[in-house]
Protein backbone atom coordinates (compact mmCIF):
# COMPACT_ATOMS: atom_id res chain seq x y z
CA UNK A 1 0.00 0.00 0.00
CA UNK A 2 2.79 2.50 1.25
CA UNK A 3 4.31 1.94 -2.38
CA UNK A 4 1.33 2.49 -4.59
CA UNK A 5 0.32 5.60 -2.54
CA UNK A 6 3.73 7.19 -3.48
CA UNK A 7 3.48 6.32 -6.90
CA UNK A 8 0.10 8.04 -7.05
CA UNK A 9 1.11 10.95 -5.33
CA UNK A 10 4.54 11.60 -6.62
CA UNK A 11 3.43 14.52 -8.44
CA UNK A 12 2.15 15.74 -5.75
CA UNK A 13 5.51 15.56 -3.69
CA UNK A 14 7.57 16.68 -6.02
CA UNK A 15 5.51 20.22 -6.35
CA UNK A 16 4.95 20.70 -2.75
CA UNK A 17 7.91 19.63 -1.51
CA UNK A 18 11.04 20.06 -3.37
CA UNK A 19 12.96 22.89 -5.75
CA UNK A 20 12.27 25.56 -2.78
CA UNK A 21 8.37 24.55 -2.65
CA UNK A 22 8.94 23.64 1.31
CA UNK A 23 10.27 26.37 3.82
CA UNK A 24 10.65 23.29 5.97
CA UNK A 25 13.22 21.05 3.42
CA UNK A 26 14.49 24.77 2.35
CA UNK A 27 15.05 26.05 5.67
CA UNK A 28 15.41 23.46 8.63
CA UNK A 29 15.93 19.69 6.84
CA UNK A 30 18.71 20.55 3.80
CA UNK A 31 20.83 23.05 5.71
CA UNK A 32 20.71 20.92 8.68
CA UNK A 33 21.55 18.12 7.37
CA UNK A 34 24.39 20.15 5.28
CA UNK A 35 25.95 20.71 8.76
CA UNK A 36 25.81 17.56 9.97
CA UNK A 37 27.45 15.41 7.00
CA UNK A 38 31.41 15.19 7.46
CA UNK A 39 31.97 12.10 5.81
CA UNK A 40 34.09 11.17 2.36
CA UNK A 41 33.26 7.34 0.67
CA UNK A 42 29.79 6.28 -0.22
CA UNK A 43 26.52 7.33 1.11
CA UNK A 44 22.97 6.01 0.60
CA UNK A 45 19.79 7.78 0.86
CA UNK A 46 16.72 5.16 1.68
CA UNK A 47 13.33 6.05 0.80
CA UNK A 48 14.92 8.95 -1.67
CA UNK A 49 11.78 10.42 -3.53
CA UNK A 50 12.96 13.07 -6.38
CA UNK A 51 16.40 12.88 -4.69
CA UNK A 52 17.03 16.13 -3.24
CA UNK A 53 18.55 14.55 -0.32
CA UNK A 54 20.74 12.55 -2.46
CA UNK A 55 21.96 15.45 -4.66
CA UNK A 56 23.04 17.27 -1.36
CA UNK A 57 24.77 14.10 -0.31
CA UNK A 58 26.63 14.23 -3.87
CA UNK A 59 27.16 17.88 -3.83
CA UNK A 60 29.57 17.47 -0.67
CA UNK A 61 31.65 14.98 -2.77
CA UNK A 62 30.04 11.94 -1.80
CA UNK A 63 29.71 9.18 -3.99
CA UNK A 64 25.49 8.64 -3.34
CA UNK A 65 22.96 6.21 -3.89
CA UNK A 66 19.95 6.80 -3.82
CA UNK A 67 16.47 3.77 -3.72
CA UNK A 68 13.16 4.78 -3.18
CA UNK A 69 9.96 1.75 -3.83
CA UNK A 70 7.94 4.17 -5.78
CA UNK A 71 8.85 4.31 -9.46
CA UNK A 72 7.93 7.40 -10.24
CA UNK A 73 9.96 8.82 -7.38
CA UNK A 74 12.92 6.99 -8.88
CA UNK A 75 12.30 8.10 -12.75
CA UNK A 76 12.08 11.57 -11.99
CA UNK A 77 15.18 11.43 -9.29
CA UNK A 78 17.24 10.28 -12.48
CA UNK A 79 15.97 12.69 -14.36
CA UNK A 80 17.30 15.68 -12.05
CA UNK A 81 20.19 13.43 -11.05
CA UNK A 82 23.06 15.66 -10.80
CA UNK A 83 25.55 12.44 -10.83
CA UNK A 84 24.09 10.36 -7.97
CA UNK A 85 22.82 6.80 -8.74
CA UNK A 86 19.22 5.58 -8.00
CA UNK A 87 17.23 2.35 -8.18
CA UNK A 88 14.37 1.20 -7.55
CA UNK A 89 13.94 -0.84 -4.19
CA UNK A 90 12.70 -1.71 -0.67
CA UNK A 91 14.16 -0.34 2.63
CA UNK A 92 13.26 -3.67 3.81
CA UNK A 93 15.60 -5.44 1.20
CA UNK A 94 18.49 -3.12 0.13
CA UNK A 95 20.20 -4.19 -3.03
CA UNK A 96 23.75 -3.86 -1.72
CA UNK A 97 26.70 -5.81 0.02
CA UNK A 98 27.16 -5.66 3.60
CA UNK A 99 29.37 -2.80 5.15
CA UNK A 100 29.19 -0.93 1.51
CA UNK A 101 28.18 2.54 2.48
CA UNK A 102 30.21 4.94 5.32
CA UNK A 103 27.18 6.86 6.21
CA UNK A 104 23.02 6.90 5.40
CA UNK A 105 20.20 9.14 5.75
CA UNK A 106 16.56 8.46 5.97
CA UNK A 107 14.48 11.63 6.08
CA UNK A 108 11.12 11.46 7.17
CA UNK A 109 10.42 7.89 5.59
CA UNK A 110 10.21 5.19 8.54
CA UNK A 111 7.12 6.50 9.91
CA UNK A 112 5.59 5.58 6.50
CA UNK A 113 6.86 2.01 6.95
CA UNK A 114 5.18 -0.76 8.70
CA UNK A 115 8.58 -3.42 9.07
CA UNK A 116 10.22 -0.93 10.42
CA UNK A 117 12.39 -3.03 12.55
CA UNK A 118 13.23 -5.10 9.61
CA UNK A 119 14.38 -1.87 7.68
CA UNK A 120 16.35 -0.40 10.80
CA UNK A 121 18.41 -4.10 10.67
CA UNK A 122 19.07 -3.28 7.08
CA UNK A 123 20.23 0.19 7.61
CA UNK A 124 22.83 -1.84 9.91
CA UNK A 125 23.87 -3.93 7.47
CA UNK A 126 24.37 -2.11 5.07
CA UNK A 127 26.47 0.25 7.45
CA UNK A 128 30.64 -0.59 7.50
CA UNK A 129 31.23 -0.44 11.44
CA UNK A 130 31.96 3.06 12.02
CA UNK A 131 29.74 4.61 9.85
CA UNK A 132 26.97 7.01 10.98
CA UNK A 133 23.02 7.07 10.40
CA UNK A 134 21.56 10.30 10.17
CA UNK A 135 17.48 9.69 10.90
CA UNK A 136 15.04 12.37 10.74
CA UNK A 137 11.42 11.88 11.83
CA UNK A 138 8.15 13.36 12.10
CA UNK A 139 8.56 13.86 15.91
CA UNK A 140 6.87 10.82 17.22
CA UNK A 141 5.56 12.25 21.28
CA UNK A 142 4.46 16.15 19.35
CA UNK A 143 3.53 15.34 16.05
CA UNK A 144 1.12 12.03 16.98
CA UNK A 145 -1.93 11.95 15.57
CA UNK A 146 -4.80 13.42 17.59
CA UNK A 147 -2.68 16.09 18.67
CA UNK A 148 -3.30 20.23 18.22
CA UNK A 149 -3.80 22.75 19.72
CA UNK A 150 -7.34 22.84 21.71
CA UNK A 151 -9.20 26.01 22.70
CA UNK A 152 -10.54 25.62 26.30
CA UNK A 153 -12.73 28.33 26.57
CA UNK A 154 -14.47 27.14 29.84
CA UNK A 155 -12.10 27.89 31.65
CA UNK A 156 -11.45 31.38 33.28
CA UNK A 157 -9.71 33.16 31.58
CA UNK A 158 -9.90 30.86 28.30
CA UNK A 159 -6.74 28.79 27.59
CA UNK A 160 -5.28 27.16 25.20
CA UNK A 161 -3.06 24.57 25.25
CA UNK A 162 -1.11 21.96 22.93
CA UNK A 163 -3.02 18.33 23.09
CA UNK A 164 -0.71 14.95 22.62
CA UNK A 165 -2.91 12.11 21.02
CA UNK A 166 -2.61 8.60 22.14
CA UNK A 167 1.58 8.65 22.08
CA UNK A 168 1.98 4.85 23.42
CA UNK A 169 -0.75 3.19 21.40
CA UNK A 170 1.21 2.07 18.24
CA UNK A 171 -1.38 2.15 15.11
CA UNK A 172 -1.09 2.46 11.31
CA UNK A 173 -3.83 5.00 9.33
CA UNK A 174 -4.53 6.74 5.93
CA UNK A 175 -4.22 10.19 6.29
CA UNK A 176 -5.33 12.50 4.18
CA UNK A 177 -2.66 15.17 3.85
CA UNK A 178 -4.42 16.72 1.19
CA UNK A 179 -7.85 17.08 -0.41
CA UNK A 180 -7.89 13.78 -2.63
CA UNK A 181 -3.99 12.81 -1.22
CA UNK A 182 -3.80 9.82 1.14
CA UNK A 183 -0.64 8.75 3.03
CA UNK A 184 -0.16 5.76 5.18
CA UNK A 185 1.27 6.89 8.30
CA UNK A 186 2.83 4.22 11.17
CA UNK A 187 2.82 6.30 14.65
CA UNK A 188 5.10 4.42 17.26
CA UNK A 189 6.65 5.30 20.80
CA UNK A 190 10.26 6.90 20.25
CA UNK A 191 10.94 4.03 22.50
CA UNK A 192 10.39 1.51 19.40
CA UNK A 193 13.07 3.52 17.65
CA UNK A 194 15.72 3.75 20.08
CA UNK A 195 15.57 -0.01 20.95
CA UNK A 196 15.26 -1.18 17.08
CA UNK A 197 18.59 1.09 16.62
CA UNK A 198 20.14 -0.28 19.44
CA UNK A 199 20.02 -3.92 19.20
CA UNK A 200 21.06 -3.39 15.66
CA UNK A 201 24.42 -2.01 17.31
CA UNK A 202 22.95 1.47 15.97
CA UNK A 203 24.04 3.92 19.06
CA UNK A 204 22.58 7.53 19.26
CA UNK A 205 24.77 10.33 19.67
CA UNK A 206 23.66 13.08 19.18
CA UNK A 207 19.54 13.70 19.26
CA UNK A 208 17.87 17.26 17.84
CA UNK A 209 14.37 18.31 18.61
CA UNK A 210 14.63 22.66 16.73
CA UNK A 211 11.90 24.47 16.66
CA UNK A 212 9.82 24.97 13.11
CA UNK A 213 11.48 27.67 10.95
CA UNK A 214 10.39 30.88 10.34
CA UNK A 215 9.58 29.80 6.57
CA UNK A 216 6.97 27.31 7.67
CA UNK A 217 5.39 29.68 10.98
CA UNK A 218 4.46 31.97 8.20
CA UNK A 219 2.40 29.97 6.73
CA UNK A 220 -0.99 30.10 8.79
CA UNK A 221 -1.78 32.06 12.60
CA UNK A 222 -1.74 28.27 14.22
CA UNK A 223 1.33 27.31 13.01
CA UNK A 224 3.11 30.63 14.70
CA UNK A 225 0.75 29.53 17.58
CA UNK A 226 2.92 26.40 18.02
CA UNK A 227 6.45 27.99 17.48
CA UNK A 228 7.84 26.19 20.63
CA UNK A 229 6.75 22.79 19.11
CA UNK A 230 9.06 20.89 17.39
CA UNK A 231 8.14 18.68 14.07
CA UNK A 232 11.28 17.61 13.52
CA UNK A 233 13.21 14.82 15.43
CA UNK A 234 16.77 13.96 14.20
CA UNK A 235 18.99 11.15 15.57
CA UNK A 236 22.53 11.21 15.15
CA UNK A 237 23.79 7.33 14.90
CA UNK A 238 27.39 5.74 14.58
CA UNK A 239 27.52 1.52 13.98
CA UNK A 240 29.34 0.17 16.49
Amino acid sequence: MTRDSWDTHAAWWQREFTRGADPEYEEQILPLLTQLISEKGRALDIGCGEGQVARLLSATDLDAYGVDAAWSQISEAAHRSTGELYGQASALALPFTSEAFDIAVACLVFEHISAMKQAIAEVSRVLKTGGRFIFLLNHPLLQTPGSGWVEDHMSDPPNHYWRIGSYLVEKESLEEVQLGVHIPFVHRPLSEYINALVDNDLLVERMLEPPPPPGFLELNDSYRAAAHIPRLLVLVCRKR
